[in-house]
């Protein structure tokens, strides 16, 4: 009997390759029918995992398959590579029940007649698991095949990175996306306090530690708050660190006006909301009516009764006037810089993606900017890793906006500086990165309207 773990798995992983759904939601498709929440990990873990090491599971099964991949039939190649992935970086899944669980899943999708194919590529793979064909590591190897095939990333972001940091930043930063991301959460001030949601973790069995930078961040070290009577109680948000450093560039205070522009699913709205002691007036906005709905629901748990929700399509323009103290605009990006929480945007992410998404970002800050009020503030955030997406849109903007300047944070730092300070780069906006912070690759920068 073929373990159902793995059948959900090879279902998310040929929904994500087929591109009919992300990972998320492959995952979230699938997870119902797994009653056993060990069930669930192990299908979580293998899903993420091949796709973690896609590339390089691809170069061993056309080295093993003797064949280029075109030749494979897409489904028994999901098989392949989920078999491939247990083999190579599964200590817990013995061989044989990999190698016999994905020729079952062979015949099960009625290609019998690749049964033996994948018996022998995946057996092969056994035999030699110490000693595999790949790029070797420089100064051995060639710098590029090792970060493209050995690390698994797309040949065109790696050259990227090897240009922009050079081969040790670059080697760090993938070897930082190939490690599993560990659960962050942030404490919501306006239900308690860090001390005493540790306290209350740690009754029903999660451990949690202080983030590195974030104030209001815990990382969890064993357990699982969201297994805890504590989730949905709105005392704290899963929320990744380099996200709740952005956040703080909002720095909103008592009695100011605060527009967050494409705010879903809220959890830089509810941070800006217990920053300012829930004491300023924040408008959160959002286009597609499901993340607006998301939104109210973040927006509610969170207790905040100073924030207004309103549908509205930024890259078409805002119903306000020139009356924000600040407006945010985290805008939609290649997410780039979230490889290691969502391992699928490598392959689906492609190098003349940038351009148009660099085009609809420039769209989205140039209708921001009409909502700031004289001497307020305009923050563009990405969690991109990319300059299309980062500093190029804003010189873009500030060259046709001179009204707006921006802001280097070190010469007029923001309140929580001594937490952003350690994250700030030339010019004084924020930038983490995987290899400097040990933290997704978020951008952040501040411009004020002076005239």
């Amino acid at each position: 009997m073929i373990a159902p773990a793995r059948t959900a798995a090879l279902t998310a992983l040929r929904d994500v390759n087929a591109g009919r759904a992300d990972l998320p939601a492959a995952l979230a498709a699938v997870r119902p029918a797994l009653q056993d929440e060990r069930d669930r990990a192990l299908a979580t873990d293998l899903v993420t995992g091949t796709l973690r090491w896609q590339r390089q599971l691809d170069y061993l099964i056309e080295h093993f398959a003797k064949r280029p991949l075109t030749r494979l039939d897409f489904e028994v190649l999901q098989i392949l590579r989920l078999g491939a992935y247990q083999l190579l970086h599964l200590d817990r899944v013995p061989a044989a029940a990999a190698v016999n669980d994905a020729v079952a899943m062979t015949r099960r999708a009625r290609k019998t007649s690749a049964a033996g194919l994948v018996n022998a590529v995946l057996r092969g793979l056994s035999r030699n698991s110490h000693r595999l064909p790949l790029p070797l590591r420089p100064p051995e190897g060639d710098p590029l095949p090792y970060l493209e095939v050995s690390l698994s990333h797309p040949g065109w972001l790696a050259d990227r990175w090897l240009g922009r940091y050079g081969f040790d930043a670059a080697e760090a930063w993938e070897k930082f996306n190939n490690a599993p991301a560990p659960l962050t959460i942030r404490v919501n001030r306006l239900k308690i306090d860090a001390a005493t949601l540790t306290q209350a973790l740690a009754g029903h069995g999660v451990a949690v530690e202080p983030a590195r930078y974030a104030p209001d961040g815990l990382i969890v070290t064993s357990g699982n708050p969201l297994r805890t009577p504590l989730a949905g109680t709105g005392q704290f948000f899963l929320q990744d660190e380099a996200s709740q450093l952005v956040a703080l560039l909002g720095a909103p205070e008592p009695g100011m006006r605060v527009l967050d522009t494409c705010a879903s699913p809220g959890g830089k709205t509810t941070a800006m909301a217990a920053m300012s002691g829930d004491r300023a007036e924040i408008v959160a906005t959002d286009v597609r009516s499901a993340r607006v709905q998301l939104l109210r629901e973040t927006v509610a748990a969170s207790g905040a009764r100073n924030i207004r929700v309103v549908q509205a399509d930024l890259e078409a323009g805002l119903p306000f006037a020139s009356e924000f103290d600040v407006v945010f605009v985290d805008a939609p990006c290649s997410g780039l810089g979230t490889v290691r929480r969502d391992p699928d945007i490598r392959w689906r992410r492609a190098e003349a993606d940038l351009v148009p998404l660099a085009a609809a970002q420039l769209n989205m800050i140039r209708h921001a900017a009409d909502a700031v009020r004289p001497g307020g503030r305009l923050i563009y955030s990405t969690c991109s890793s990319e300059p299309e997406e980062n500093e190029r849109v804003v010189e873009n903007f500030l060259a046709a906006n001179d009204h707006f300047a921006q802001i280097d944070l070190r010469a007029d730092p923001p309140a929580h500086f001594e937490a952003l300070e350690p994250v700030l780069a030339d010019g004084g906006v924020l930038r983490t990165s995987p290899h400097k912070h040990g933290l997704e690759a978020f951008y952040g920068a501040v411009l004020r309207r002076v005239k």
